[in-house]
């Protein structure tokens, strides 16, 4: 960005003097990206890039984090996401089933659907309004919470929601009746005592004691302000000067020791056992007066138990009129981050000092959440009249804006042909900027007619355009092409097949049998091979169904002078199916024949003289082929699902296609080689003036939430515009086509400006970075500066304005697209800037507005306000980097720019070692740290920042609270303390007590606990006053502190993480996501590797060795890749990048394929005797002189300079065998990080003749964009907010709270968004856990399409939804359904990451528990042992998993009739229960029962078959009691192997639970009394 500046300059001393380079101050070269933000996924643009652009303000949103949800976003990017999580849950809650509802284990009549429990309020998105959302979604950046906050928030929740559930039910469309209803303060109330009873019970089995302890103790009795906690902002945050919020972070550190204790588990016979592997995680032990538990494993038991016995069960207690409660562990979808803060909401942004002005949290939040049930209240019902039919009813929201009712009923079966026309209310035309429900007379059942309207130049290719777009809405072409924002989703290719089929419940046993459950070859365990042609099955509803043979512009245009003059606006010629060739005349009225021919020009009209509207009336009036076509072609699109029809926001490339035929297409053909309707220099009139558009969207008014929708959307639909023009931009100038403002200077320094964006290259100019690490420093600073814009722009200060930017990366060379400030290019270098510095620190300049500007952003980003030394020696004071610089406008706005120093400096990782190593901490020593790096750009992640912060603040309240209680018992008041901050500011001893620990932890404060820090401190060339010395030293140690901590805390954390199945990455960008989102940079791997390798489980994170290894080579690659291609020629692209993939990827000597083109050969035999031809010059280019050896020793070589990793292997076919790597694993990341596009065919990597890749498997490059992103600050906050409510056992409020928050992401973003499928996870989640499968099923189905469509096909994330969508469907009566499902996510993640990995354990297990149930036994048990293998390997040999699935396995061969096998699987599951849990659990005794029947069992047969070998005549065999599993156990299970736990307990037990608690609870107030 602040290259910019630098670009002008540049450009001024060019033209002065054009035969010389151009002289003067140093310049700042383009925004360019650093290796170590790890963001380099071009088809995964919302996972890792969105986690990358996470900012210090906390604007990594808990509520949205991948790592946090039941099925994790890498995002995130898309922000996606992210770090891939099995389902740990972590909370268990109380929540009503009520007797009217059919439970889950309940079994309906043959063809009936389940009822729901609880009557779910539908979500109000129209189909037909998500249909007309074009352009919509993006990635994330998104708040978050610490754990202990949401602790806090809890309790002013549950105070509210009583009211708040009222509000709802009155506002609400839901339908939700009194008797149906959860009693939400008995459930509340329930949940506090249960975990008031849990703490007391499991308290001895806290971590972290030291701090813990004094917290806990009933010394202090301290209450939290709710302004606070609703404000959603971390304590950190909040801290004032008088200490007001240490009463805050004491309650919430309290709540979140009770938190903890209910997590814990009881597991007395073996304390030592690791936690994170116990089943006992699922469930709550409750502790009475007798000493009575609720097993922790009751769920085990379901399949002991047969579908009888249940069903017995169920009878006796429908009979006693009892009510059944379910006890359910919450997901870890719904846990909230610790450690991470959530800044305000723009809503909340009103000035402390006006306190009339500043609402109450608890009244913002019912304002809000009333104006959010107008919003989802106010849908109903139109009439639409289209000329010439019958009118039809059409649902439309209130807040839809007439506009997107256009682009609706363009997409609406009735009227798709139609595009030039306005809507009329009553005679009135409705104005396309208006909401409908602001139009008066607009109400349910109102006639709209749509009225024809003439025809522009503009709309004439508009309609021609939406044709083409109608006959190719079948067409996968453009998704594979990476145009139109197309992308390609498989969901109902696999889905289609069992809709509407009988639920398997109702079939019979011999029905069942003639189902073929078989899956496909390549997926079955042990299987080597990896197919791609399954990726992407051929579709029958995608075969092309052609309705014209040629559609094209004619020769005959532009119309000459007279025939303007009679309406014509262009001509165009079609030949039909039946080969008549037509001429067409578009004119303002419409469409007609004409009678020109392709050397006649005769404009007038041809019979039949028929003038239509629309070009698809007139040709349906001309072709008989072309109708019948049309209406199939129509049938089969408007079957399609909204989601796969409606364009993405952004476009996602996919690294492999299909080879397919290229077509003829006029609208292709002419947007290439015309204006593109204003988007170049032809037209610079219409060109839309980018910044403008930008910052007035972010000077809306934002008081309402009205207002901020409005702002919100108007901000991400500019954004998604402008990121689409500058990545057409940047490829014009990397293609040439944009002429550039320099010409004579070098190709690397030249600049561009093209439809009012500037570009430039990611190179050093002029040695500007040279102090910095010269081009590596010019390319890692553009994502440095896009990192700090995106902070910036989170922050969202009123007043301060940032540039549009989005780096894009394409063939080899980094192009950065800029707004342009007004008047910057009218101004010298030294005008420009009157805020920073230029030339890093010789010149330093200050402005009081940018000071008053930037002062407010300090405290969310941490920064240090500070003085640094000018020219002059003088002190400058500033509020940011040196670096950054401040411009003001022509048009009076305060501008920032070169922000790439945002975040604090990394200093473990520099340019110039230090020699001085008293200050390096030894942990960083221990480490090998610091390290010389490439460039000096290195920074520290915003997470790191608040976990370290965090960290320090725990400190700083031990040793405040430890120095409280050693001065009160001094003064004996050792019964109660009651911490008052007014005390703390008249008492001089602890004021002195509290400056002494702010100094203990680094805080820049001495009265209060506040952290930040200088960001200048190790800038070259920067100097500060004498009198700062001591100061700096202590920031530089803070910064060093820092440092340490990552290396000590977080790691470990990571490392932690992944051995407890917290965090499971599959590829590259969910490895980078799991470490950005703990804080880690990428460029740490060598480190996390070496941390690895000293771990005594090592074995159980062979995956993540394995994925960290190909990390470090396919991304040592990269930057290999990327100077290798920018040497090539342009002709000899595909030969280079295959050459370049053969010698990465190819076991064979590679040898480059010539051009091989017929000219070439041509050329060659008449130059035969002078030079030998171009052949010959192309095989003398320097690419191909690459060799495998030589590809090898550079990876190795990067790896080491880079990463700091020792690869010991001496070619990549050593490691991929050593490692147990997947050549087509590292085919797609090489493909995914690069942008190139291969063709779809099978691959012989193992051929050792023949290259593997020749040229033409290369099928194109795409660009990789790296963007800012914007999203919904009032949604992110409502599904935090359901969070809390969701772990207090609210699951109606949460539901309802997710629900609004998914009405604001669609109504911001648009329905193919992350945050989207984040709500739809979250909904399906609640819907399954009351039994409502159909509302699951519908939520996770959106869910799965929009994952594919955001984040690609074989996205982890996909998978992950794949498979909990299997799930779903199997509890929905849709067996066949579920494993074809389960077939596809097992191919998915076999293709990604390979067979050996936690992941394929799940879907192993499902696969074989599904089969079992359908009584596939040998296929079964293929999937079972395979489990089997991989859950010792990855969950340890004791674990309760492993234990389950030896039980599994034993039910198999039990129902084979193998008894001897069965016995010994149960035997050995027996033992790991009998070591893990007490001798009078319940699974023991399960167990052991079973041992017992399946010993008699085996008796009975033995004797059997002795009686028959002694030819004993009174030998009688008996029948086998071969047993058919239920499907309800089989469900059971199921859930037990995805972590979802319910334990039914009776209304008595409820009645027992409540007194015992209300016993417990007035015993304990007695004793505070006395």
């Amino acid at each position: 960005m602040g290259n910019l500046v630098q670009c002008c300059h540049t450009l001024s001393n060019y033209f002065k003097c054009k035969d010389t380079p151009a002289q003067g101050e140093a310049e700042r070269s383009p925004l360019l990206s650093s290796e170590e933000s790890e963001c380099e996924s071009p088809s995964l643009p919302d996972n890792l890039e969105e986690d990358q652009l996470t900012v210090s303000t906390g604007l990594t949103n808990p509520a949205l984090e991948p790592e946090h949800f039941l099925f994790p976003d890498i995002i995130l990017s898309s922000n996606l996401g992210g770090d891939m999580t099995l389902v740990e849950p972590m909370v268990c809650l109380l929540v009503s089933e009520e007797e009217e509802g059919v439970r889950a284990d309940e079994t309906g009549d043959e063809g009936q659907e389940r009822s729901s429990s609880w009557a779910i309020r539908g979500y109000s998105e129209v189909e037909t309004q998500t249909e007309g959302e074009t352009q919509m979604g993006t990635g994330v950046q998104t708040q978050t919470e610490s754990q202990e906050e949401v602790q806090a928030q809890t309790e002013t929740l549950v105070c509210h929601y009583e009211t708040l559930a009222r509000e709802m039910s009155a506002l609400t469309r839901s339908g939700i009746t009194e008797d149906q209803a959860v009693d939400v303060w008995d459930e509340s109330e329930i949940m506090e005592q249960v975990e008031a009873q849990t703490n007391e019970h499991t308290s001895n089995t806290m971590e972290d004691t030291d701090l813990k302890e004094p917290i806990k103790d009933k010394e202090l009795n301290l209450k939290s302000e709710s302004d606070s906690m609703m404000h959603g902002e971390h304590h950190v945050t909040n801290m004032n000067e008088n200490m007001e919020n240490f009463d805050n972070y004491c309650l919430d550190q309290k709540q979140a020791t009770e938190q903890n204790s209910v997590k814990t588990e009881h597991v007395p016979s073996n304390p030592n056992m690791d936690q994170s592997e116990d089943c006992a995680d699922l469930f709550i032990s409750f502790t009475s007066t007798k000493e009575e538990e609720i097993d922790s494993k009751a769920c085990l038991q379901g399949g002991l138990e047969s579908k009888k016995a249940l069903q017995k069960m169920e009878e006796e207690q429908e009979k006693a009129g009892v009510k059944q409660m379910a006890l359910f562990s919450v997901d870890r979808l719904f846990q909230v981050a610790a450690h991470i803060k959530a800044p305000p909401r723009q809503s909340e942004e009103i000035p402390e000092d006006d306190p009339s002005e500043n609402p109450s949290s608890d009244e913002r939040k019912q304002l809000s959440i009333r104006d959010i049930v107008d919003l989802q209240e106010t849908s109903f019902t139109v009439r639409i009249q289209p000329p010439g039919t019958e009118s039809f009813e059409l649902q439309v929201s209130g807040q839809m804006l007439v506009a997107e009712l256009h682009q609706v009923l363009m997409d609406h079966e009735i009227t798709c042909h139609r595009t030039c026309f306005s809507l009329q209310q009553g005679g009135n035309v409705l104005d396309s900027l208006t909401m409908l429900r602001s139009i008066q007379g607009i109400q349910e059942g109102v006639l709209i007619k749509v009225v024809e309207d003439s025809y522009s130049v503009r709309d004439a290719r508009l309609h021609l355009r939406h044709t083409r777009d109608l006959l190719r809405s079948l067409d996968p072409t453009d998704a594979y092409n990476g145009v139109n924002c197309s992308s390609l989703s498989y969901l109902t290719f696999y889905t289609r097949g069992d809709r509407g089929s009988e639920s398997v419940g109702s079939r019979r046993n011999s029905e069942i049998e003639f189902v073929d459950f078989k899956p496909p070859e390549y997926i079955l365990p042990g299987y080597k091979e990896r197919p791609l042609s399954p990726l992407q099955p051929l579709r029958d509803d995608w075969k092309p169904l052609q309705c014209l043979r040629v559609l094209t512009m004619s020769s005959w245009n532009p119309p000459p002078g007279n025939r303007k003059m009679h309406g014509d606006l262009m001509y165009l010629n079609v030949l039909t199916m039946e080969n008549k060739e037509l001429n067409i005349t578009s004119s303002t009225r419409g469409f007609y024949l004409n009678q020109s021919t392709a050397f006649n020009f005769n404009p007038k009209p041809a019979a039949p003289k028929t003038l239509c509207h629309s070009l698809v009336e007139l040709l349906s009036q001309v072709s008989p082929a072309f109708r019948k076509n049309f209406g199939t072609l129509q049938k089969k699109r408007v079957q399609q699902h909204p989601y796969e029809r409606i364009a993405a926001p952004f476009q996602l490339f996919t690294w492999i296609a299909r080879q397919g035929d290229h077509s003829l297409d006029c609208v292709r053909a002419e947007e290439t080689h015309t204006s593109r309707m204003g988007q170049d220099e032809h037209t610079a009139g219409q060109s839309r003036d980018w910044n403008e558009e930008l910052q007035g969207c972010r000077e809306l008014s934002r008081s309402s939430l009205e207002e901020r929708l409005h702002r919100e959307r108007c901000m991400f639909k500019t954004n998604c515009d402008f990121v689409a023009a500058a990545t057409q931009g940047a490829v014009a100038v990397i293609d040439g086509n944009v002429m550039p403002l320099n010409p004579g200077e070098p190709p690397h320094m030249q600049m561009f400006i093209w439809n009012n964006l500037f570009f430039s290259l990611g190179f050093d100019i002029s040695d500007h970075y040279r102090p910095l690490g010269g081009n590596t420093a010019a390319h890692a600073a553009a994502i440095c500066d896009l990192r700090g814009a995106q902070a910036y722009s989170s922050v969202d200060r009123e007043g301060l304005h940032t540039l549009g930017t989005a780096v894009v990366d394409y063939r080899g060379i980094r192009v950065i697209a800029q707004t342009i400030v007004p008047g910057i290019l009218e101004k010298n270098q030294e005008q420009s800037v009157v805020y920073g510095s230029n030339d890093y620190g010789k010149t330093v300049v200050t402005h009081p507005r940018f000071l008053y500007l930037l002062d407010e952003t300090c405290k969310p980003l941490r920064i240090l306000r500070h003085q640094v030394m000018d020219h002059n020696n003088g002190p400058v004071e500033l509020c940011s980097g040196i670096e950054t610089k401040g411009i003001m406008g022509n048009d009076g706005r305060a501008y920032i720019l070169d922000l790439l120093r945002t975040f604090p400096p990394d200093l473990n990782f520099q340019l110039t070692v230090t020699k001085d190593r008293s200050e390096v901490p030894e942990e960083c020593q221990s480490h090998g740290y610091p390290q010389r790096h490439p460039h000096s750009l290195g920074s520290l992640r915003p997470e790191l920042i608040e976990a370290f912060i965090q960290h320090r603040y725990e400190l700083y309240v031990k040793m405040v609270s430890n120095g409280l209680k050693e001065e009160l018992k001094a003064t004996e008041q050792n019964e109660e303390l009651v911490f008052d901050p007014s005390v703390v500011e008249t008492d001089f001893q602890e004021k002195d007590l509290i400056a002494k620990a702010c100094r203990a932890v680094g805080s820049a404060s001495d009265c209060c606990f506040d952290i930040r820090f200088n960001p200048d401190v190790c800038s070259p060339g920067v100097r500060f006053p004498s009198e700062c010395v001591e100061d700096v030293q202590r920031q530089k140690q803070l910064l060093w502190d820092a440092a340490a901590f990552l290396l000590t805390h977080q790691i470990p954390t990571f490392l932690r993480d992944c051995l407890d199945n917290v965090a499971v990455p599959m590829d590259g960008a969910t490895l980078t996501s799991a470490l950005h989102q703990r804080g880690v940079n990428v460029r740490y791997l060598g480190t996390v590797l070496q941390e690895l390798d000293r771990m005594v489980e090592k074995e159980r994170l062979s995956h993540i060795q394995r994925l960290s290894i190909s990390e470090v080579i396919i991304r040592s690659a990269k930057h290999i890749f990327r100077t290798f291609l920018q040497d090539v020629e342009p002709a000899a692209f595909s030969a280079a990048v295959s050459h370049f993939l053969n010698c990465l990827l190819s076991p064979s000597s590679c040898v480059p394929d010539s051009c091989a083109d017929e000219l070439l050969s041509r050329r060659r035999s008449r130059r035969r005797r002078n030079h030998g031809g171009r052949v010959a010059t192309l095989t003398d280019s320097v690419w191909t002189r690459l060799n495998p050896s030589e590809l090898w020793v550079k990876i190795k070589t990067e790896a080491e300079k880079y990463y700091h990793y020792t690869i010991e292997s001496e070619s990549i076919d050593e490691v991929i065998e050593k490692r147990s790597l997947q050549r087509i694993s590292l085919l797609r990341e090489i493909a995914i990080k690069t942008g190139i596009q291969v063709q779809l065919k099978e691959y012989a990597f193992e051929s050792r003749h023949k290259p593997v890749f020749g040229e033409e498997d290369v099928v194109n490059i795409f660009p990789v964009v790296k963007h800012l992103r914007h999203t919904s600050t009032d949604a992110t906050w409502l599904v935090q907010q359901a969070q809390v409510a969701v772990q207090q056992g609210l699951l109606k409020e949460g539901y309802e709270l997710i629900n609004q928050a998914l009405t604001l992401f669609s109504s911001v973003c648009g329905v193919l968004h992350e945050d989207v499928c984040v709500c739809l996870r979250l909904l399906g989640r609640i819907s399954y856990i009351f039994g409502d499968y159909a509302n699951a099923l519908s939520h996770q189905e959106k869910a799965v399409m929009s994952s594919e469509r955001v984040q690609g096909i074989e996205h982890p994330q996909t998978i992950q939804d794949y498979t909990h969508l299997a799930l779903y469907c199997f509890a929905g009566g849709r067996p066949q359904t579920s494993l074809q499902l389960l077939y596809r996510a097992r191919y998915l993640t076999l293709l990604v990451i390979g067979e050996d990995h936690p992941h394929v354990a799940l879907l192993d297990t499902m696969l074989g528990l599904i089969l079992h149930g359908l009584m596939e036994y040998d296929l079964s048990l293929k999937f079972l042992q395979n489990a089997l293998t991989l859950t010792s390997k990855y969950h340890s040999a004791t674990s309760l998993k492993y234990a389950q699935s030896h039980h599994l396995l034993a039910t198999v061969y039990e129902r084979k009739g193998e008894f001897r096998l069965a016995l010994q699987h149960e035997k050995e599951a027996y033992s790991i229960y009998k070591s893990q849990i007490k001798e009078d659990h319940e699974n023991i005794k399960e167990s052991s029962e079973y041992l017992k029947s399946l010993t008699q069992q085996a008796v009975i047969l033995q004797k059997a078959i002795n009686s028959i070998y002694s030819k004993t005549p009174s030998a009688c065999i008996p029948p086998p009691k071969f047993s058919t599993p239920s499907l309800h156990t089989i469900l059971q299970q199921l859930n037990l192997a995805c972590e979802i736990t319910l334990i039914s307990l009776s209304a008595t037990d409820m009645l027992e639970l409540k007194a015992k608690l209300k016993v417990k609870v007035e015993v304990e107030e007695l004793d505070k009394k006395t």
